[in-house]
């Protein structure tokens, strides 16, 4: 059974909002509230694998303290500029 987009987008929503890092949670979940809706499939296929990466890694990637991995790269900077804002 395949998930609508519809579920698919509350379940994204879902795990942006709990993380395990506090700061990721409010990062995240602003970034999905904002984002998810719009975003065609190809993003949020990239957005459901980023996820699966770790709360630690996630965080030095937006903060700018690590360089994301290339395929997360662009990601990673919409999720920054946005948490900058």
């Amino acid at each position: 059974m395949t998930e609508t987009r519809e579920v698919r987008i509350k379940r994204m929503q879902m795990r942006s909002m709990r993380r395990g890092i506090k700061e990721m949670d409010l990062i995240l979940s602003a970034y999905a509230a904002r984002n998810l809706e719009q975003m065609d499939t190809a993003g949020l296929d990239l957005y459901d694998a980023m996820l699966r990466e770790n709360d630690q890694d996630l965080y030095q990637w937006v903060t700018g303290q690590v360089h994301p991995p290339g395929v997360f790269a662009d990601l990673i900077a919409d999720i920054a500029q946005t948490f900058q804002k």
